[in-house]
């Protein structure tokens, strides 16, 4: 009797476990852990360009764009409306040598198409960016930007339970700058952004996060910018740090958009001597 009555609790036990779980999940947080897990997050944020050592890593960015104008429609002279679907076509690959030194990060391009170059990251056409080491996430967790944050759901990711909260800061307290145009002639605001967040609801870490600007002046000829930034941990000089794997960015235009897709590989500690390479070429 005993060998057949104890599978029996066991199976329910296990049901029992399964939907105490379930119920976990499905549970909305208080207002007050809410704002503990934000305010956790906050300080490891404040502190995370500090908390990194000197480093170096490549960045690998696949590079599109998609010049159809006819792709997005406005009625009645209001906000472009976008497809659900773009069809992006490659325009290259960059090979970029990215230094984060005394918590600045510096942008080197290596090759375009594989293929060596001698010309600056910073003159280049197309999107470019920067700031997934520490920038954006200052501007989202200064007490100075009034950030408003609202808990919105759970979700796993990488067998992590991560509370997903969305937030946003308005114009008269961003930093967010966004440019059209070239080094030379460019236009540029300071605008508003919103996005989402997933946390590592033990830790407090940040997993992933996107910013999405808002209300670009008409003078900037922009119809659209968002950003999405995902992180994992990377070993440099034998100790793991939560560090950028990869992020996406999409910028659209009454007559252009772009799509940046970019790898963040082959972390090592800082040497201006280090060597660059290019991978499998993917």
């Amino acid at each position: 009797m005993t060998g057949v009555f104890r599978p029996a609790v066991t199976g329910l036990m296990a049901c029992t476990s399964l939907v105490w779980t379930s119920l976990v999940w499905a549970q909305r947080p208080s207002d007050a852990d809410a704002a503990a897990t934000i305010e956790q997050t906050r300080v490891k944020a404040l502190a995370y360009a500090r908390s990194l050592p000197d480093f170096m890593c490549t960045e690998v960015i696949h590079r599109y764009r998609q010049d159809l104008s006819s792709s997005r429609v406005r009625k009645g002279g209001g906000a472009a409306i976008f497809p659900a679907e773009v069809k992006w076509t490659p325009t290259d690959k960059l090979t970029v040598k990215l230094t984060f030194f005394q918590q600045k990060e510096e942008h080197k391009l290596i090759a375009i198409d594989g293929k060596l170059t001698g010309r600056k990251y910073e003159e280049l056409t197309g999107g470019i960016g920067a700031g997934e080491f520490g920038g954006t996430l200052q501007g989202i967790f200064d007490p100075a930007s009034q950030t408003v944050f609202r808990w919105e759901s759970w979700k796993s990711v990488r067998r992590r339970r991560a509370a997903v909260y969305v937030y946003r800061v308005d114009a008269a307290h961003s930093r967010y700058l966004v440019v059209s145009g070239t080094l030379s002639e460019n236009q540029k605001a300071i605008v508003g952004f919103h996005g989402d967040l997933e946390i590592d609801n033990e830790t407090g870490e940040l997993l992933r996060f996107t910013y999405v600007a808002d209300q670009i002046p008409k003078e900037v000829k922009l119809d659209q910018v968002s950003t999405t930034v995902e992180y994992d941990f990377a070993d440099v000089g034998g100790r793991s740090y939560l560090l950028p794997a990869h992020s996406k960015t999409e910028i659209y235009s009454p007559s252009l958009s772009v799509r940046n897709d970019t790898d963040f590989r082959e972390y090592g500690k800082f040497s201006s001597d280090s060597i660059v390479t290019f991978g499998d070429g993917k």
